[in-house]
């Protein structure tokens, strides 16, 4: 990546296995990595580094600690405790960044699921308008796959976000979490591209 000419990195969540990414050697260790890209980087939090971990609001807050706030672009982070969604304006796209993890978004603790959807739906909101106001396209990014189905679908809600997206606007979905390379329209309007995980280590160039 650093001989390559890009504007910027994203990494879309889960930098290690849930046995190693709960706790903070593991994370500094990743953080040491990443300091070795020479593109700035944006980084989304995964399920395997809090939502997988046994103290879940621990190791949201480390990851926060270590890697909020560490952006070398000119990005606006949404007010609040939600320091990871951030925003920024590339190629005619406004980049939108979402804490939506796997292992069914968390909807099993919905004290923790609802004020985080909550804050997901109103920076997705926010967003879109913004991006309608200066005739951008828009390109969220998360960790999951909200086309992963569960009997307590935890990802329904956002789906339908997204098909309201798709009638409205031109956006394009980024995400991993189930380890296979998608470019596809699961959605009308709504371009997917889901990036390979491990064991296919490796990364991918978008261009638009």
């Amino acid at each position: 990546m650093n001989a390559a000419p890009l504007a910027f990195v994203a990494h879309v969540g889960d930098i290690g296995s849930s046995a190693r990414a709960c706790n903070d050697e593991w994370l500094l260790a990743r953080k040491q990595q990443f300091s070795r890209i020479h593109h700035p980087l944006v980084l989304v939090p995964g399920d395997n580094e809090w939502t997988d971990c046994r103290e879940q609001s621990q190791r949201l807050r480390a990851w926060r600690g270590h890697f909020c706030f560490q952006e070398k672009l000119p990005v606006e982070r949404q007010a609040g405790e939600f320091c990871e969604h951030v925003r920024w304006e590339s190629a005619g796209t406004l980049f939108v960044a979402l804490n939506v993890p796997g292992s069914n978004n968390n909807v099993r603790r919905p004290d923790e699921y609802a004020p985080r959807m909550e804050a997901v739906f109103a920076w997705i909101d926010q967003s879109a308008a913004l991006a309608r106001q200066r005739g951008l396209r828009l390109a969220l990014l998360m960790q999951a796959d909200p086309f992963v189905t569960a009997p307590r679908d935890g990802y329904g809600a956002l789906r339908e976000k997204l098909r309201e997206l798709g009638a409205r606007q031109r956006t394009v979905l980024i995400h991993g979490d189930t380890h296979l390379y998608r470019d596809d329209e699961p959605i009308p309007g709504v371009r997917r591209i889901e990036v390979w995980g491990s064991p296919v280590v490796d990364w991918l160039r978008v261009a638009f």
